[in-house]
């Protein structure tokens, strides 16, 4: 246990539960608190809503896992990572103005009622908050997971303590400040994590003794290290490729993103929210899996890929520098662990016990049971890592596909097409879910491709043709009518 390297991390925490305690002021003044608590009354700008989204969508997988990767395959996986560069615009672009619009014309605060009112459809809502709470619970996991990793490194302890801090510090304050706190520390959290990565890579690169250095290191190491092929040579052109449908284009489907284009106050906020969002989410992937390549060199013959960042940090920064950057992948963790639990509360509080139990609660109901719903789930995922996988970044990346085959095309073709209707999305949405289970766990990456591709592509043709074909039988009984 490292003292200096402790006290930055503890300070960290601290401002967080300063920020969620300063939010509760905005919950507790609010006319509605479900508005405020799981939407932040729509009123972020443009900084804040381009911070929100990295943060949201940098999550452990990005500063653990993602390094992890690229320690064990090499430059390739650098490659296949910058595919994510373009996330934030693409999501902005295709949702933006639309999705706000029809969103505040239903009245929607989740994107489960978005849907519901979308296809006036009580069987896509149930689907739907089905969805979120499955795929979601599981990337939950994966964050919990990695947010102990790190403890367990930093602070010298076991890891099922590590797990007890890092839950207890995430549920104090997201439970007291909603939304709103958690957009708040996004912003922090997304500053933390540019500057940390920058920091880390310099200092990475000069404990090397510089890139031509490390890099005829690496090639003695194996020479497939510098390919983009990986290390071992199953990252193929077309399986690299087709990953970009997952973290790129697919991420338009992920509820945790997707809510983001709902909170923002005006579109000159959502213009700036794009060039801010792309420019730091760029320089954040390429930094965190380029160090994890470099890190190779510096500290070879690591067993676990998930400490890769924490150790590699530890040996080439001073410790009381290595807490403050230490503090980046505790921060894109804690971020996103805030997100996905306020978003699978709102699917239990709001499209569940509010859509079909309670229809009618009073607002100190509403928020006995918001807060209950987060800490209970909260719990739940405690207990469900307290066993982890070997490495935490594949578990993320199943919860992505999931969500994107059961939601993209729903989303998207929800707003853009007129004729896309309740069958059309119901049966995509049972395509996109029961294909890609079955694809992940009999057949993954088929042919080559990341196993999303074809549940999407089937989802896809299911949401045309069902749609297409009920609406024309509608129209053929209309007219017989007549």
């Amino acid at each position: 246990m490292n003292i200096q390297v402790i006290i930055p991390l503890i300070l960290f925490l601290i401002i967080f539960f300063i920020v969620g305690m300063f939010a509760v002021k905005f919950v507790n003044n609010s006319n509605s608190f479900v508005q405020e608590y799981f939407l932040g009354n729509r009123q972020f700008g443009g900084f804040i809503l381009a911070m929100t989204m990295v943060a949201t969508y940098g999550s452990g997988s990005s500063f653990i896992g993602g390094p992890g990767a690229a320690y064990h395959y090499g430059l390739a996986w650098v490659l296949l990572a910058m595919s994510q560069v373009v996330t934030g615009y693409f999501v902005l672009m295709v949702l933006g103005k639309k999705f706000a619009i029809m969103a505040r014309k239903y009245n929607a605060i989740t994107l489960i009622d978005f849907l519901k009112a979308r296809y006036d459809s009580h069987f896509v809502n149930i689907l739907a908050a089905i969805a979120i709470i499955v795929f979601l619970f599981s990337s939950m996991i994966a964050q919990w997971v990695g947010g102990a990793r790190l403890m367990e490194s930093i602070l010298g302890v076991s890891y099922t303590t590590a797990l007890f801090i890092f839950a207890v510090s995430v549920l104090l304050y997201v439970i007291i400040g909603g939304f709103r706190a958690v957009a708040f520390t996004d912003t922090i959290q997304g500053i933390v994590m540019l500057l940390g990565t920058i920091i880390l890579l310099v200092a990475t690169i000069k404990a090397g003794g510089g890139l031509e250095n490390i890099m005829a290191d690496l090639r003695k190491d194996n020479p497939n290290l510098l390919s983009p092929y990986g290390s071992d040579g199953s990252l193929t052109p077309l399986y690299i490729s087709s990953f970009w449908i997952l973290v790129g284009i697919g991420v338009v489907g992920l509820p945790q993103i997707a809510i983001r284009a709902m909170s923002y106050k005006n579109a000159t906020a959502m213009h700036r929210a794009i060039i801010i969002g792309t420019i730091v989410i760029g320089v954040i992937m390429f930094g965190m899996h380029f160090i994890g390549v470099l890190a190779r060199a510096i500290v070879p013959g690591i067993q676990n890929a998930d400490t890769v960042m924490p150790i590699v940090t530890m040996k080439v920064l001073p410790a009381w520098v290595a807490g403050i950057v230490l503090a980046a992948p505790m921060a894109a963790i804690m971020s996103t662990v805030n997100s996905v639990l306020i978003l699978v509360s709102s699917a239990i509080v709001k499209d569940i016990y509010i859509g079909y139990i309670n229809k009618n609660p009073e607002e100190k109901k509403i928020k006995s049971l918001s807060l209950w719903a987060t800490t209970i789930v909260g719990i739940a995922v405690f207990f469900f890592a307290i066993h982890p996988p070997n490495l935490l970044i594949w578990l993320n990346l199943f919860s992505f596909g999931g969500l994107e085959a059961v939601f993209i095309w729903p989303i998207v073709m929800g707003l853009y097409w007129k004729n896309g209707n309740k069958y059309g999305a119901i049966s995509s949405m049972v395509m996109g879910m029961v294909s890609y289970i079955l694809f992940d766990r009999f057949y993954p990456n088929p042919f080559g491709m990341h196993t999303v591709v074809i549940p999407i592509v089937l989802s896809f043709a299911t949401y045309v043709i069902v749609s297409a074909s009920t609406v024309r039988i509608a129209n053929v009984k209309r007219s017989k009518s007549f």
